[in-house]
This record gives C-alpha cells, structure tokens and sequence, in this order.
C-alpha cells in the first residue's frame, strides 16, 4: 500500500508572508489569547491560549493512574482521587508559548504560526510535586525527571508521547505542581485532564499535560521533544541552546476599535487610559515603557501589583491620541537587567522571540459611521 508524505514539516523555512495549508491546518486547532483579554487580570479559560501538539487524549477519570518509577526507591501508582486527597494549594501561573512571535520572523519556520498573543495567565489548583518524589524516594542517581504524557504522534520522523524532563533541583521546586483544575473548575479535556503539570516559569512546552507517568532517570533524557525539539539554533550544526525560562515580554489591549481584517485600530483624538500585562520567568517586571511612535521615544509606565509572583503585572498609560497615525510599542524590564529587543534575531525554530509589540492605530475619525438600530430616531 503507498504511502502519502507531506513534502513541507515542522521547521520547514517558508519565504512567502502567506500562510502555507498546513500552517493553517495547525492555527485552527489552537488558539492564541485575544488582546482584549489583558483586561482580565485571570484569563477565562475559554481565552487562555492553547497549544496541542497531536491529538486531545480521551481519558476515564475513574481508571486513570499516574506512575511514579525508576530510579525511585518506592515507585507510587495515583488515582485522581489520591492526587486531590494531598495538600492542595492554588498559584496564578502566567504561560506562554516558546514560539511566540514566530509568524513575524523572515523566513518564517513552518509550525504553529503565532504572531504575539499566545500566552495566559490563570489559577491553577493541585498538590505540589516536591512531596510526591519524596514519598517515592529519589535515588542518589537520579539525574533528571521524565514528564510523559498521553498524547501521542509523529515528529520528526518519531512515533512518539509526548515527553520532557526536568533537573531534580527544578522537580522539587515549591510551586511545581500536579495541577487537576484551572480557575476553579476541572481541566477541560484541552488543558490536559484529568491531570497536568504546571512548571512556573518556564515556557509551555514543559508543562506537560495529560499526564501518565513521571520516570526518574540516571542518565539525561533524549527523548525527541527534549533534545532535539525547543532548542535556539541558528543553523544545522549541533543542538543549540535549549528554551527553558520565558524572557520579558509586555503586552497592551490596544485603543480603540478594530479594522477587521487588518486590526488597524481606530480612535478619534483624545486621551486614553491604555492598560496591559508584562511578564518574565527570569525575574520580576521592574519596568514597562510606551512608545507612540515606533520606538523612537519612550515613557515610563505606572505599574500595578503581580498576580502572583508567578504571574503577569500590570500596567496603564495615559496616551494622548494626536491627529495622524501612529505605533505604538510597549516593552518590559526585569530584575534581571533583561530588556525587550526592538527585534528577535532569527532562530530555525522560532522560539524566544519576545521583541517589542507594535501596533498601527489611526487618530481619526472614519468617514461612515453606522449608527446602531436602538439609537435611530424617525
């Protein structure tokens, strides 16, 4: 029987601004978070961005098992029951994808087309992770913890789970959770119930849901999505860096209301409260800067209180809104000293790109204006 290969796969650089079919094939199936949900100080889960590498698991809650093994010296199996019978404790965690802003780059690598929204910030509930590796014992050889879900596919040429590990020392950090509800209620089947790992800090792709396993190991991990996928390289000799921690990034909910197609915002001139979130897995926002005309110039911004420290701040700006067009940037500045680029240097991956937002806003009135039925007068 032949066999049908598509010709185009993941990392394939793509020259040409349109998007390819199998891109769209991809963006169809996950979603980035609307900008207007930066209002939300926690997303609704309906708007909290979504990357699903191959297919949602379907999955009984009343059989499943999570295994601890390997180099463990009491290996545990646990129901959902026992998962939510331990201390429980909730964490506003931000998350954002690793290849965030990877539409933007020229060539473009072929994968998820993200342009800069895929990110969200919500309250997570579980039993911290640290407590269930010491009831299982970690040997003295233990050299990484293994993740592996249930959701399975083809990458890279590999039939694979979907596997990553982490350092012992990041395993059995405090806020590393088994996380079995989001905001109150159970994980929805496409953020990994009945139960997920979350991993503050760090980018999405080490939150491993749909959990079946945690292997303890004594040598490094190799599986496909650890070693050879999520790496920042600039070309095909050796690995490159691997992603780990989420470098600064801000974002606004623009003034104004949208063009449809090309969400040009429009606004009459005037002044206007512009409000957003900012965010770094290196250390706290320190400080958010505006600029209303693509980065020339730059103001500081007010900045409110963190979610959690594990999560976005806020930030607002009073913008006086001059006749004319204009761009307006945000940028965010961590403790750390990291400051957001004007622009990303390209990568094979399109992973960290975490250059400054901009956005074309227009202060002026537009010729037609419909008025809405319930104001009509005869």
């Amino acid at each position: 029987m032949s066999r049908t290969v598509d010709s185009r796969t993941a990392g394939t650089l793509i020259s040409s601004p349109d998007i390819t079919p199998e891109e769209l094939q991809l963006a169809v199936r996950n979603h980035s978070m609307p900008l207007e949900a930066l209002h939300y100080p926690i997303t609704p889960v309906g708007l909290h961005y979504l990357l699903i590498h191959f297919d949602i698991p379907v999955v009984d809650a009343d059989t499943w098992e999570l295994a601890i093994g390997g180099h463990v010296e009491r290996p545990l199996r646990l129901s959902l029951d026992d998962i939510k019978s331990r201390p429980q404790v909730t964490i506003a965690v931000t998350l954002e994808c690793a290849g965030n802003g990877r539409a933007r780059l020229t060539p473009r690598p072929m994968s998820q087309p993200w342009l800069s929204e895929a990110v969200g910030t919500a309250e997570w509930t579980g039993t911290p992770l640290g407590p269930v590796l010491a009831e299982a014992g970690l040997s003295e050889r233990a050299r990484e913890v293994v993740f592996t879900g249930l959701d399975r596919g083809v990458q890279g040429g590999i039939d694979q789970l979907y596997e990553r590990s982490l350092p012992p020392a990041e395993a059995l950090r405090p806020e590393v959770m088994l996380v079995h509800a989001i905001n109150g209620q159970p994980l929805p089947p496409q953020h990994g119930f009945p139960v997920r790992l979350i991993v503050p800090g760090w980018y999405g792709m080490a939150h491993v849901k749909w959990l079946r396993s945690i292997t303890v190991t004594d040598s490094p991990f190799e599986g496909y999505q650890q070693a050879r996928a999520y790496h920042n390289r600039v070309d095909d000799q050796g690995a490159g860096e691997p992603v780990t921690r989420m470098l600064p990034r801000a974002l606004m909910a623009p003034p104004g209301v949208p063009d449809f197609m090309s969400r040009t915002r429009f606004v009459s001139p005037a002044t206007y409260h512009i409000e957003g979130r900012a965010w770094s897995g290196l250390g706290t926002v320190t400080r958010v800067d505006f600029s209303d005309d693509g980065g020339r110039t730059w103001s500081e911004v007010e900045l409110g209180a963190a979610v959690s420290p594990f999560a976005w701040r806020g930030w607002r700006h009073q913008w006086n809104a001059k006749p004319g067009e204009h761009e307006l940037c945000v940028r965010a500045t961590d403790s750390a000293g990291n400051v957001q680029p004007d622009a990303q240097a390209w990568n094979m991956e399109g992973v960290q790109n975490n250059a400054i937002q901009r956005v074309r806003v227009i202060a002026n009135p537009v010729d037609e204006v419909q008025a809405p039925a319930d104001e009509f007068r005869s």
